[in-house]
């Protein structure tokens, strides 16, 4: 249930990974699996945190000794931090895949020091804007690059409304903000496929992480937490570990992007006896919607730029 994107591409013969938000959760469970499915990789741990994304590395490198990982500062809820942080990465010039970690998992929100709602800015606009920074070397080169979003079945389209497409006026911002990347990936696909940029959406199921675990008291777990896990046997979206909630990101990365439904969600399950696997389920989204509110975030990212003093130019 954490708010994620993906996007990857390939330059030469070697991948090269970049996930934020990678220090705990399913950041973390995310870098561990792919180093495992390609450990030529190089994979750049792009976090809020550098302590905790030292210590992050520091245990990935107990795994896979032989990892070449390196460190990103970025805080995909503060636009001049995503500017810098996507400026850094152009100059690097070695951006194979992206992978945004674990946003904000509330339906309480406020306002940030950019002027935008937390949850909407954390979970959606920050990521719009990092993809849109990293254009120039996203399907560079006539190669394939890919962007995954990790929504929720939290994701209600009766929770989203393209008049308060922040959510400033309602209750659900986190659910408001799923259905909106669900809404941004159509989007996405419209306006970027013929540049040989691909997007899709995966939902994770119920993972326990330290943000689940943060809505609640530490009695409260300690209770329900053996109750899920006999859940689990009957309702396969109950993947609860980070591990298993990757299933889907970990499959979308060894596909083929173009060959994939963009109007399809790819959902992470466990079954009754601890196997994973991904099932897909067509969404509820209008095109047209999908469309307007594209152009409402392209507008947004101008007006934004243009009060930070920031300039920039994106069809």
């Amino acid at each position: 249930m954490a708010a994620q994107a993906a996007v990857s591409s390939a330059t030469g013969a070697r991948r090269v990974v970049l996930v934020t938000g990678a220090n705990s959760g399913i950041g973390l469970a995310l870098c561990e699996r792919i180093l495992s499915e390609d450990n030529q990789i190089h994979l750049c741990m792009a976090c809020r945190n550098m302590k905790k994304a030292e210590a992050a590395k520091s245990e990935l490198h107990l795994s896979h000794p032989g990892a070449d990982i390196s460190l990103l500062k970025i805080d995909v809820g503060n636009i001049n931090s995503v500017i810098k942080a996507a400026k850094e990465i152009r100059q690097r010039k070695v951006f194979i895949m992206f992978q945004t970690g674990q946003g904000l998992l509330t339906q309480e929100d406020w306002l940030t020091d950019d002027g935008l709602q937390q949850v909407f800015m954390t979970n959606v606009f920050g990521h719009f804007l990092l993809i849109r920074e990293l254009e120039p070397v996203l399907g560079q080169g006539g190669c394939t690059s890919q962007v995954v979003w990790t929504s929720s079945s939290n994701a209600r389209k009766s929770a989203f409304s393209l008049t308060d497409y922040q959510h400033s006026q309602g209750q659900e911002s986190y659910s408001s903000s799923k259905y909106a990347t669900d809404l941004l990936n159509v989007g996405l696909n419209k306006h970027y496929n013929s540049k040989g940029l691909f997007s899709s959406v995966v939902c994770p199921g119920l993972v326990l992480t330290n943000l689940t675990y943060g809505i609640f008291p530490p009695f409260f777990w300690t209770l329900i937490t053996p109750i899920m896990w006999l859940i689990r046997v009957f309702i396969n979206s109950f993947t609860l570990s980070p591990y298993n909630g990757t299933e889907a990101l970990v499959w979308l990365f060894m596909q083929k992007p173009e060959s994939l439904d963009a109007m399809v969600k790819y959902h992470s399950c466990t079954s009754a006896f601890g196997n994973n696997y991904v099932a897909s389920c067509k969404m509820d989204i209008d095109v047209e919607t999908a469309e307007i509110f594209y152009q409402e975030l392209v507008k947004l990212e101008g007006k934004m730029k243009e009060k930070s003093g920031i300039t920039g130019d994106h069809s």
